[in-house]
């Protein structure tokens, strides 16, 4: 769907439009990106998003890409989209992360109605993740809420809970023990972007984990949780799967939470952004599957 921003101007000149980003505004929107976008990820980086975000296919209806804002045929602005389906006990809802939204500075004023696309159905719950600070007032006047404010730097590997015994699989292991199908396809898929997906594994069922691969500091690896049924099942089997990271060099684990987590080592990390939402459901704490920091590790 094209939006034309007002009416024509007087002397011929195009107002502004915003329409869907298509797969032949690849290169342009990388340069747009390169030029205006306040990051640290050289071109290659900006490439292999859009030849990630390529080889999805998003739920019916919705773009594959985002929007790009279009002025007398050149790009001024754009804003990333990731819609996906999130299965949650049993039923799916669709979710969409906004992400890399940059305009050149004279269409600035324009960047709220990049964010505004998303939430025309409001059956979908939208998320910022990794706000500029500078955003903060204008995202909360679009109607978003804060849910998280804070991260913890975990040693899992010192947890008070013993595990129960559980074992810990790599995803494409075939667990042994009862799975959710919606849960395998997420670990699968997140294994394709370069995350550490897992199983661990009780005589119960088998328990979906994933993680990416950080460095704290340019210095200390360690790793993000992205994804877990719950928060309890991360507390519970904290210390078979520090053990699994330990063994691979990562010993320390980043939890968005803005609670310290019971009987695991942690402290928290200052000037990390919020993490903000709206529409019907607020994300569990220990969910950011789907998003911008699980596919492109931002």
């Amino acid at each position: 769907m094209d939006d034309v921003i007002g009416r024509p101007a007087v002397g011929g000149r195009s107002k502004p439009r915003i329409r869907e980003l298509a797969a032949s505004d690849i290169p342009e929107a990388v340069n747009l990106i390169l030029r205006v976008f306040d990051s640290p990820h050289p071109k290659e980086f900006w490439l292999n998003v859009f030849a990630r975000l390529s080889r999805r296919t998003p739920p019916d209806g919705f773009p594959k890409y985002g929007y790009v804002l279009e002025n007398n045929g050149k790009l001024v602005g754009l804003i990333l989209y990731i819609y996906s389906i999130i299965w949650e006990n049993g039923s799916p809802s669709i979710r969409c992360n906004g992400s890399t939204v940059c305009t050149d500075p004279e269409f600035r004023f324009y960047a709220p109605l990049l964010y505004s696309r998303a939430h025309v159905d409001k059956s979908v719950t939208v998320l910022n993740i990794t706000a500029a600070k500078h955003t903060y007032r204008m995202i909360e006047a679009l109607g978003f809420t804060r849910y998280i404010d804070r991260v913890f730097l975990t040693i899992p590997v010192l947890s008070s809970a013993p595990g129960g015994g559980a074992r810990v699989v790599d995803a494409t292991t075939e667990p042994g023990a009862p799975f959710d199908p919606h849960e395998r396809d997420l670990l699968l898929d997140h294994a394709e972007w370069g995350c550490i997906s897992l199983w661990c594994v009780t005589a119960e069922r088998a328990f979906p984990f994933v993680f990416r691969r950080r460095m704290l500091k340019n210095v200390a690896p360690c790793a993000q949780l992205i994804y877990c049924a719950d928060i309890d099942s991360f507390r519970r089997f904290a210390r078979p799967l520090g053990l699994y990271l330990a063994k691979r060099l990562i010993p320390l684990v980043l939890v968005n939470a803005d609670e310290p987590l019971e009987g695991i080592v942690g402290w928290r990390q200052p000037e990390i952004s919020p993490k903000y939402f709206r529409g019907p459901k607020q994300p569990r704490v220990g969910d950011l599957a789907y998003t911008e920091t699980a596919m492109f590790g931002i």
